[in-house]
Formats: structure tokens, sequence, C-alpha cells
């Protein structure tokens, strides 16, 4: 396997070293090695990005959706040598990375239609009114313009669909501007395949050289002299919350600050309200047994959280709870230190003051390592208000149900917690009329509010809000998923009193793709 970096659309010599892959159910180091990225190949990368820029930014829409295609087929045509692979580097299962490889296709495929058909750039046309008096109004033309090169973390958990391919790459690309990846070292030999893909596509379809770049690290050298470089102009990253406050203060000590586009993890908080605990009590534990394992746990929407209110039928889901969650087979955890941080974490909080472990599962295959073991805790909520370390993401297959005395704890239980990606409310359509003020503050503390589902799950659509408010992510007002989250590697450009043939095709008169508004107001 071809573990070189790729800069300018090439396989480079230049490296500090290799890499190997590790298959983290069994230990053993799988084929390939991957070349360890300098700094300078930052540079080399960064100048070349800003080359492509030049040309890119300024590429026929069409042309644009042409390369996103492109990808998304070069990256079905692997599609069983990849998911073979990523499953190999990531211990999840091949069903589990066929639906990935779907989606990863699609969003390719959706930005690709997002792009050809216009009207994402926002295009607002104020003609001019030369007899306003006392002064003349000129003519004001305004749309979203690309930034410049875009650096982009693989996350370790979607190995596909937060990954080099991933919607950060394809909403960057699909705003105009050049990517350069840095390859999650979980998965170097997925990374390569994907990238190689990429390279593939640019060629067929005629893009500019720099347009993609993907960089191999094992530790934070690379990613470090990737946002500090004076030629980046935005980063993404998916990931711990440490890890993205080390890249936002990275970004903000810079001369030139840069947005940081960080998803940093939630707790999803599922809150249930008492009259769908008496009526679905068995059926809401199974629900949510499953979910909370889904993946091992390693979802970011992850429901953590368990909210309700003391009452005999909350004892029996407790009960339905405890047995579902005995049952769930062990599965691989993503690498060996998510692993150890798991079961590091999820212990500490069983240990802490007023909290009991209601039940884990006994299922556990010894012949693997980094196997998850699901656990269930309960705490009181007045131990909970007063303890900020049970309110910490626990990565992996773990959830603390708080048992509130009545309503009116359960609220001040909601008013400490901080901003999440998900909140969940379980109710019977009838109990939301009386709740009203609970759901306010809900709705004041997440990016998306769900009723009567599990959070586990994201849909790629124009509506979805993927982000929420501090710390979930660090700027609530964009979506890592969904056609809306090309605004991130945009900004506002108004032209003043511009001749017709010197504008933007999208800010002409009589545009026959009709994508813009014309405002004219004396």
């Amino acid at each position: 396997m071809n573990g070189k970096n790729i800069v300018e659309g090439a396989y480079v010599e230049i490296y500090d070293g290799s890499l190997k892959a590790v298959n983290p159910a069994t230990g053993l180091t799988l084929e390939g090695e991957f070349d360890k990225a300098n700094e300078s190949l930052v540079n080399e990368a960064l100048q070349s990005a800003t080359k492509a820029f030049q040309s890119y930014r300024h590429l026929n829409k069409d042309l644009k959706a042409d390369f996103l295609n492109a990808i998304a087929d070069e990256i079905t045509n692997i599609g069983e040598e990849l998911v073979t692979r990523a499953s190999a580097e990531s211990g999840l299962p091949l069903g589990r990375l066929q639906g990935e490889l779907g989606r990863t296709t699609g969003q390719l495929r959706l930005f690709a239609n997002l792009v050809a058909e216009g009207s994402w750039v926002d295009a607002i046309i104020d003609t001019a009114i030369p007899e306003r008096q006392p002064l003349l109004r000129p003519d004001i033309r305004r749309m979203l313009v690309p930034i410049g090169p875009v650096v982009v973390f693989g996350a370790s958990n979607f190995p596909l669909a937060f990954s080099v391919a991933g919607g950060d790459t394809a909403s960057a690309l699909a705003s105009g501007c050049p990517v350069i990846v840095k390859a999650h070292p979980a998965h170097y030999g997925t990374s390569a395949l994907v990238g190689e893909a990429i390279i593939k596509a640019a060629e067929k379809t005629g893009m500019p050289k720099g347009v993609f770049s993907l960089l191999y690290d094992d530790g934070y050298t690379i990613g470090t002299a990737l946002v500090k470089h004076p030629l980046t102009k935005a980063v993404t990253f998916t990931g711990s919350f440490k890890g993205g406050m080390a890249l936002i203060h990275l970004a903000q000590q810079r001369e030139h600050p840069i947005p940081v586009f960080a998803e940093m993890g939630s707790i999803n908080p599922v809150i249930f309200l008492p009259e769908i605990i008496e009526n679905q009590a068995e059926e809401l534990a199974k629900k949510y047994a499953a979910s909370i394992t889904l993946g091992a746990g390693q979802f970011c929407t992850n429901p953590g959280l368990l909210l309700a209110v003391q009452s005999p039928a909350l004892d029996s889901f407790i009960t339905f709870l405890k047995e579902a969650i005995a049952k769930i087979p062990s599965a691989t955890m993503l690498t060996e230190g998510i692993a150890h941080n798991y079961e590091q974490l999820s212990t500490e909080i069983v240990n802490e003051n007023g909290v009991a472990l209601l039940s884990a599962s006994s299922l556990k295959n010894d012949e693997l390592q980094n196997q998850s073991q699901a656990k269930i805790a309960q705490v009181s909520a007045s131990h909970f208000i007063n303890n900020p370390k049970l309110r910490e993401e626990i990565f992996g297959p773990y959830s603390l149900l708080v048992v509130a005395q009545d309503m009116s704890e359960l609220e001040q239980a909601v008013d400490v917690l901080e901003g999440q990606l998900t909140i969940t409310i379980m109710a019977e359509k009838y109990e939301l009329q009386n709740h009203r003020n609970l759901i306010d503050k809900l709705t004041d503390k997440t990016g998306r509010i769900i009723f009567n589902g599990v959070p586990t799950g994201v849909e790629v659509c124009a509506a979805m809000q993927h982000g929420g408010p501090f710390p979930a992510t660090n700027d609530s007002r964009f979506t890592s998923v969904g056609s809306t989250a090309i605004h991130r590697f945009a900004r506002p450009l108004a032209y003043q009193d511009w001749e017709q043939e010197l504008l933007p095709d999208e800010l002409k008169d009589g545009n026959p793709l009709g994508i813009f508004r014309t405002v004219n107001q004396k």
C-alpha cells in the first residue's frame, strides 16, 4: 500500500520516518508503511493550495460539481477494499462501514448538487437609485465567496464520513477552497486509499494541482504547524474538548487569527417525562440500551445522560434497562487509547460520591483486545447538580441516569447543563403543554432538539444542525453536517458600482439561473 504524503497532486518522497497502522482488535500491525510528514511538507502543501486557490475559486460551478461527483465515483470503485481496510483499522463491523461509505459518497453528491444549483452563494442585488435625494444610492451587489485553504483533521470514530473525503472536505471543496487533510493516526491505510481516489478524480476533471493534499503524522507536530501556518485560512476538527480547544488557542495566537470549527463532543441529555415512562417503560429501556451501546458508544451523539422523575414506573424502566444492558455483547473500541480512557473514566465516575453502578455488560471476548463493557450508573439529581464531574463526556457505551424527586428538581438539573449537540425529550404529546418552560430551557442549550427518538444517527440533509452551544462546539452558528456546512468556508463580499461584464455571473443582471433577489427600494 502506498503510504506517501500527497502534495500538489503527487506522492512526495520527503518524510521523517515511517508509520504503521494497527488492528485494535488483535493488536497486530497491518500491511503498509506511511511516510511521516515534516514541516517542510506542511509549507509545500500550503503554498501549493494557495496557488491552486487562485484558479479554483473562479472555476465554473459545474466543473466543481463534476469534481465532487468524480470523487464519489472513485470511492465507490474501491468500496470493497476500502471498507475491508477501514474495518481492520477501526474494529468497526463491515455492515456499519458499508453504510458509512454510502453516507460519504452521498454527501459528496449532495454538495455537488448544491454547487451546480448555485443559490448557496446568497447573491443579493441592490440596484442604483440615481434620483434619490439628498444622496444617490450606488449599485451594490453581494454574494458569498470562498476564504482560501482549509485544514481538515480526520476524526477517529468515522474513518470515512468525517475523514479524508468526509463532510468537511466535501463542503470546503464545494465552496471553492482547497483542502489539506491531516490523516487520523488510527486509520492510515483507509486515508491513503481515499486520498488516492481524490487525486484520480482531480486529474480526471482537470482540477488545479494543490487543490488537495494529505499528510501523515502520529503526534501533534504537523497539526500544530498546519494551524499556525500563515496561509491556512480555516480549520475543522471533530474530537475531544481538549483537542479542539488546543487548536482554537493556536489559531487565536496567530498574528492573523483564523476560524476553527471544532465539534468537541456532547453528553446528549435525554429527558423522560412521567407519562411516557408510565406507558412505555420496557420499550424505552430496550430502545435506549441499543442507542447507548451502538458502535461501542463511540458516537458524538451517544445518549450519555438520562434524566427522569422518581416513580414506580421509573423503577420498572430501570429493571428493564439493567436487563438489556447486561445482554449487550462487547465490541472493539477504535484504539487502545480510547479503550483505556473509557475504562478509566467510567470507573472513576462510578466511584464518585452518590453514584451507583446499575448494570454492566458481561459478555466479553477475551480473545480480542480493546473490548468495551457497557455501563449504566445512577445518581440523585442533588448529587448531579453539585458535582460538575458527573456532567463530563465519557466516550464509549456509558450513560448516567439522574433521578429527580419531582419536576422542579429535574428542571434544576437541566439548569446546570452546558451546551449540547442534541437534547431529546421523551413524552406523550399532551404532556408537552404543561412543560413549555422546560422546553424553552432545553432549546437554549442545544443545536438539535429531538422528540421521542434517539440522538444516535445524524441525517445528511439541508435542515440538519450538527453543532451546538459551547462546549459542544465553539461556534453554534454553524453545522458540520448537511448542506449549510458550506457556509463555514465562505465570507460575504460586496461589489459597488461595477460594470456588468466585470461582475461574477451570479451578480449580473438577468442571470438565467435566477439565484439572486433584486431589492430596489427608495
